[in-house]
């Protein structure tokens, strides 16, 4: 694959044998931006877990100290009080069952987190063929189904992001804007892999954090030394 010149020479800047620690990757990944836009930096972490396995998969919520500087739409299945509570939180969309209707029969996708409130969840199921594949899906592991719809909101709106295996064993995830700066974004990807440490299924058996990249929108990945994340010790 080819590629143009200024990514060519952010690469140059790289050492791509070498295992950075997170200071220096982050430093690195601020400099070799090469978009006039604000880049997203996404993290990517291959974990030694098979996910083919129920006992083995890997999943939860975090909400990141800094946020993750993208405004969140937020749409909430709920009745009555509840309801109430998350329009006052600053949901954007709430409802019910004609919410189910009108994202089933005009496909109004408009929304980037989606909540329900436990009662809800027969009339949300429905929506799984649809909700499922865009990885929107409300779950308990996420905090995505809870009673407590106000505060699931306001921690959506704070910058609360979802990991999960894919089935390559990795887990990828946006943990903020070039222009947070080297300090932000290594504070939110070391409160990322310390969730994921914790979440270590007790399946798991050897090194559990394999590899881990981050990379910006338009820029080359960036090996992180995976024996110096979350906080810990890797194994």
């Amino acid at each position: 694959m080819k590629h143009g010149k200024k990514y060519n020479a952010s690469l140059g800047l790289i050492d791509r044998a070498k295992l950075y620690d997170v200071p220096e990757a982050f430093d690195l990944a601020v400099k070799t931006k090469t978009a006039k836009f604000d880049e997203t930096v996404e993290v990517h972490v291959r974990l030694g877990v098979d996910s083919r396995h129920a006992d083995q998969q890997v999943r939860g919520a975090v909400v990141l100290p800094n946020g993750t500087g993208k405004s969140v739409r937020v749409c909430v299945f709920a009745k009555g009080d509840a309801a109430k509570a998350a329009e006052a939180a600053g949901a954007e969309i709430v409802g019910a069952e004609e919410l189910a209707t009108r994202i089933q029969k005009e496909n109004f996708m408009d929304f980037d987190v989606v909540i329900a409130s436990p009662d809800m969840m027969g009339v949300v199921g429905r929506l799984g063929k649809i909700l499922g594949p865009r990885g929107l899906m409300p779950n308990p592991k996420a905090g995505t189904v809870t009673p407590d719809v106000a505060r699931a909101v306001n921690e959506a709106k704070a910058g609360k992001i979802e990991y999960r295996l894919d089935k390559t064993n990795i887990i990828h995830c946006p943990i903020g804007k070039v222009s947070f700066g080297p300090e932000k974004l290594s504070e939110n990807f070391n409160t990322l892999l310390e969730a994921i440490v914790k979440a270590k299924p007790a399946a798991s058996k050897g090194q559990y954090i394999r590899s881990c990249v981050i990379a910006t929108t338009m820029g080359p990945g960036i090996k992180i030394n995976p024996n110096r994340v979350g906080g810990q010790q890797a194994e």
